[in-house]
């Protein structure tokens, strides 16, 4: 392939600016904000689940205050009842009195061991309030941590992005003074060898694969005609004549 010298050197320039912008976008999907702000998504869903079990266990805990609450009021209405009945001495049988006092008494027991119930409900409900304060302290800090790394986020993808921009317009500058022929060729190199398409040649040394040229290789450089596009012997990727080709 035929290109002027010119052409040549300008696209050392193409292949600078599409090593840049690789570099530009490795950085953007490789952000650490990226991590941080994965982490702590992690921290809040887990925390939101946190919360939600403890609600769930909140409102278990209410139905099952109401319905012991409701028990105790039950038994103390029948336990109250039967004391009006034995105080107004309508129960005159012995035997009927026995088994009314004996009911009371019963219903008494049973008040008791029902209180104690909804005590232990009430400091269960204590406990895991104590809990979804915590939690909801937890929560709103995590909250707050994640805004903040989001916004570092934006400013650090915001500058990336302007980065590129002006990068983008850097290479079309330098695509624009190449031919289409050259380009095509230079982008089916760069496709097959991880981004770089086109190095210089310096001190005897091609700079895509870092390999030093044979002596041969040097002479046959050396004696080719300014216009001819040459390519490494080893990696074949074009390599462009520089005033430190030594040549």
């Amino acid at each position: 392939m035929k290109a002027e010298p010119a052409h040549q050197m300008r696209l050392l320039d193409l292949q600078e600016a599409d090593s840049r912008l690789a570099q530009l976008a490795h950085r953007l999907r490789n952000l650490p904000e990226n991590a941080e702000v994965q982490r702590l998504d992690a921290r809040l869903a887990e925390l939101r689940d946190r919360r939600t079990a403890l609600t769930t266990a909140l409102s278990d805990l209410d139905r099952e205050q109401r319905k012991a609450e409701s028990d105790v009021d039950q038994v103390r209405t029948r336990a109250e009842r039967d004391s009006k009945r034995l105080d107004s001495g309508e129960v005159s049988s012995p035997k009927d009195l026995e088994h009314l006092q004996s009911e009371i008494a019963s219903l008494q027991r049973r008040q008791s061991e029902l209180e104690e119930i909804v005590l232990e409900v009430m400091e269960r409900r204590e406990g895991l309030e104590s809990q979804e304060a915590q939690l909801n302290k937890e929560l709103e800090e995590a909250e707050t941590e994640h805004d903040a790394a989001e916004e570092r986020r934006a400013t650090a993808v915001g500058g990336i992005e302007a980065d590129r921009a002006a990068e983008f317009t850097r290479r079309e500058r330098f695509a624009g003074e190449i031919p289409d022929e050259l380009i095509a060729f230079y982008t089916k190199l760069r496709d097959q060898h991880e981004g770089v398409g086109a190095a210089p040649l310096r001190y005897g040394r091609c700079e895509g694969c870092k390999l030093a040229l044979s002596t041969a290789e040097l002479a046959e450089f050396r004696n080719a005609p300014e216009d001819e596009v040459l390519r490494c012997d080893q990696c074949r990727r074009i390599l462009v004549r520089t005033g430190e080709s030594g040549l």
